[in-house]
């Protein structure tokens, strides 16, 4: 989920470029109401791009309207307040810092499990139940499609649970975690990003990787910046789609 705010301004002369970028026309798209051929689909986009989005997936754009609103007005909250909640380890309120090696970000985010309520004071009652429903419609969805792999793939035998009961196991690591990128700088802060803006430096909000988990799952706005890179290398940009869920496949089912 991508929402926005204020920005946030620090040392940014380590920040990498970002990667230049073409155009994608066609983002494999599957229609998960139609069983037989979202299996073939999801397949073919998994070998060829490792990334998908999916439609008619039932979970109400009502619901995602509500918990997008919740988490903007958490983002609204004054620094001090939304540090309440952090520093993450893991869970919690992050600002910048966006991994264990020191990796940074034009980013701010908070990253939760359905029982970390206790270390993050500073979310309301009514985000933490968003959370909740949010995560679960989406551990749902994400069933449905390792079981539509697994059943495709012909692993596991009659048993096409063998990818989804890591996903439903109790001990399932699963989380939720949505990132703020705030706006780019205007021209007051100038003088402060001159030195980057001169040497062709854009900010990134979130740099190159890939996710060491299963399969992730992504629900953008209307705020583009979204990319892949392709099997010759070719970084192109996503358009956002707020009434689809884009799936990227980890490491781990890699």
């Amino acid at each position: 989920m991508v929402v926005l705010s204020q920005p946030v301004l620090d040392n940014f002369a380590h920040f990498e470029t970002c990667k230049p970028t073409g155009e994608i026309n066609i983002i494999p798209a599957v229609d998960l109401s139609d069983y037989s051929n979202a299996k073939k689909l999801i397949l073919e986009a998994c070998k060829e791009f490792g990334f998908f989005k999916v439609t008619n997936h039932g979970v109400s754009m009502e619901f995602l309207d509500r918990l997008e609103s919740e988490v903007v007005e958490f983002f609204k909250l004054p620094q001090q307040e939304k540090e309440k909640s952090g520093p993450p380890s893991p869970f919690g309120y992050g600002n910048k810092k966006i991994g264990p090696n020191g990796d940074v970000g034009w980013v701010e985010y908070l990253l939760l499990s359905t029982d970390s309520k206790s270390i993050c004071p500073g979310i309301s009652d009514t985000l933490w139940c968003l959370v909740n429903e949010y995560v679960c419609a989406v551990r749902k969805m994400v069933c449905e499609v390792l079981e539509m792999i697994a059943e495709e793939l012909k692993i596991g035998s009659n048993n096409k649970d063998v990818l989804s009961k890591l996903i439903k196991n109790e001990k399932s690591d699963s989380c939720f975690r949505v990132n703020h990128y705030p706006p780019c700088p205007d021209n007051n802060h100038h003088q402060i990003l001159q030195p980057l803006l001169m040497n062709g430096q854009d900010l990134i909000g979130f740099g190159e990787h890939t996710d060491p988990q299963i399969i992730s799952v992504v629900k953008s706005n209307n705020t583009s910046g979204l990319q892949i890179c392709l099997k010759d290398g070719t970084w192109v940009a996503v358009p956002p789609d707020p009434t689809s869920f884009f799936f990227i496949v980890g490491d781990s089912l890699q």
